[in-house]
């Protein structure tokens, strides 16, 4: 995933739930915010936490453009993307190297940052 400048990914709350399409040039990083539940904003309030996909890009610019698109698109072409790459909605956050020690990790350092 080094390699990469840019990731699209769909965030969801369960399967068939509410969607949420971001990009980002940490992958990793960003879905454990996510599941830390650290950016208040749309995914905290809506509990959308599971990752069920993701591409990569070589050129950051390149995610941008995807992300665009993607936002364009209607729910249906959305969750049948999902599933011909997921099937199963399974979170895949574990299969980019996300682990709970990494979501704790970054809860903390949210917490000692809004306390100073």
């Amino acid at each position: 995933m080094k390699n990469y400048r840019g990731f699209v990914y769909i965030m969801a709350s369960k399967r068939n739930g509410t969607l949420y399409i971001g990009v980002t040039n940490d992958l990793a990083r960003r879905v454990a915010e996510h599941k830390a539940g650290v950016n208040r904003g749309f995914t905290s309030r809506y509990g959308v936490k599971t990752l069920v996909y993701y591409e990569c890009f070589a050129a950051f610019g390149h995610a941008v453009a995807r992300e665009k698109q993607l936002k364009e698109w209607n729910r249906a072409w959305k969750i049948s993307l999902i599933e011909d790459m997921n099937p199963s909605w399974h979170d895949l956050a574990a299969d980019i190297g996300v682990t709970e020690e990494m979501v704790n990790l970054i809860r903390i350092k949210y917490d000692i940052m809004t306390q100073c």
